[in-house]
């Protein structure tokens, strides 16, 4: 199936701009804290903050990698790889939003803008949109749990209600 070169183009840019936010945010962050304590599991701590927006940047680089094969597919016209690529590229890209679920607030500038861009790029599905407004306005950091048995108990009855 032919794809909309145009409309992929654009997408891919705002992909690379949310990258390019987020990597600043990560560099910022790092130089801020220094390095990551592996250990540290608590929500909003310098070490989940540094690890969730290295999750959002890494989503972002591999939404980009995706679309950005599915152009490249297309212009050699191997279609079948371009439509593979495409819908690997709409999936809800992997710890985006949630890994600022992991980092502490506010949220840096460049993140929420990163955020927004994505939420109003009309890519991903609506599920991303809600995903990305819910974690914009959460008050405060909220995984890793310190209550792991709530939260399981919680995300079961979330499950049940879909």
């Amino acid at each position: 199936m032919p794809h909309d070169l145009t409309e992929l183009v654009r997408v891919g840019r705002v992909l690379e701009e949310a990258h390019r936010l987020l990597e600043g945010e990560r560099k910022r962050l790092e130089q801020q804290h220094g390095r990551r304590r592996p250990y540290e599991v608590t929500a909003g701590s310098p070490t989940q903050t540094l690890r969730g927006a290295t999750d959002l940047a890494e989503s972002m680089a591999a939404g980009l990698k995706q679309v950005s094969l599915t152009i490249g597919y297309s212009v050699l016209g191997m279609d079948d790889r371009a439509d593979r690529a495409l819908r690997v590229a709409r999936m809800q890209p992997v710890s985006f939003p949630s890994g600022a679920d992991r980092m502490a607030r506010p949220l840096g500038e460049d993140t929420v803008r990163a955020m927004e861009l994505i939420r109003d790029l009309g890519f991903f599905d609506e599920e991303t949109s809600v995903a990305i407004d819910v974690a914009l306005a959460a008050p405060q950091a909220t995984y890793p749990p310190a209550d792991w048995d709530a939260y399981a108990r919680e995300q079961g009855a979330q499950s049940g209600r879909d």
